[in-house]
């Protein structure tokens, strides 16, 4: 806790800027295919009852937040469980952007020629792909779900290396798109999502067999199902002042704060950048 105390000091004090990383939450946000969307409504208004109070029903995993290990393993640590020192600390954020486009894969290598991660860091990783997100400045719901840029299979054991206990990225998710059902079975036989991403794929990629080898059956989920068993977890749908010029590959302070709540695989959580 002294160095949670030390922080909020240094930013009473002014020594220190504070950022938002974070998605605005609410009716408009973009949610994850399959998972119902945020829904909220008053239960009690001033006029009637004396007091405004309202009620939320949703998914965890919708604007900004954190996977904890129980998302994906049974017997996984929930949020509430999760050690505190992995929620603050030194990081970085990686400016992915000039490499970014429509089912991008970023790789260890992008990385470690931007900036210096150190082992342990807090990871974020700006790919520019808030910008299509509900409240950002080019709102696009399709490509920001359907066409958002993923991770390679070598970042797997590169993390496990560096000892990330958490990282994150500004998209809907840390798994490229063929991944997930998204590219494997998304409105597979009714809409065809997921024919169409695959097309685009094979097209980026250089055929059906460069997508497979790239894409194997065994990697679905591939940082989920293959990191959280190393205690490397993520965060999802970051946004807010990512994009700041000083912001961009500097090392500074990250401050994650999921919501306290026992038995949660996952919490909505506030993300910080501190500089100074």
């Amino acid at each position: 806790m002294a160095k949670i105390d030390q922080l909020l000091q240094l930013v009473e004090k002014k020594k220190v800027k504070a950022y938002d990383l974070s998605q605005q939450l609410g009716i408009h946000t973009h949610f994850w295919p399959y998972y119902p969307p945020f829904e909220m409504k008053y239960f009690k208004r001033k006029p009637e009852h004396g007091v405004n109070a309202q009620y939320i029903q949703s998914s965890w995993h919708i604007g900004t937040h954190l996977d904890a290990p129980r998302h994906f393993l049974t017997r996984g640590r929930t949020i509430d469980q999760l050690p505190l020192e992995w929620t603050f600390g030194p990081g970085v954020i990686v400016d992915l952007r000039d490499e970014m486009d429509d089912l991008a894969v970023y790789t260890p290598k992008m990385i470690e020629e931007r900036v210096d991660v150190h082992d342990g860091d807090i990871l974020i990783l700006h790919t520019g792909w808030y910008r299509y997100a509900a409240y950002g400045p080019e709102p696009d719901e399709e490509r920001y779900i359907h066409r958002h840029p993923g991770s390679h299979p070598d970042m797997v054991d590169w993390l496990i290396k560096k000892k990330i206990h958490i990282w994150g990225v500004d998209a809907v998710s840390t798994d490229h798109p063929m991944d997930l059902p998204i590219g494997r079975f998304l409105g597979k036989g009714t809409f065809g999502q997921c024919d169409r991403v695959r097309a685009l794929c094979e097209k980026k990629f250089g055929g059906e067999e460069a997508v497979d080898k790239l894409f194997p059956p065994e990697d679905y989920q591939l940082t989920h199902n293959k990191l959280f068993p190393h205690d490397c977890i993520h965060l999802e749908n970051l946004g807010g002042q990512i994009s700041k010029p000083e912001l961009q590959n500097k090392r500074l302070t990250i401050v994650c704060s999921p919501i306290l709540i026992e038995g949660a695989e996952s919490a909505w959580t506030r993300v910080l950048a501190l500089l100074g």
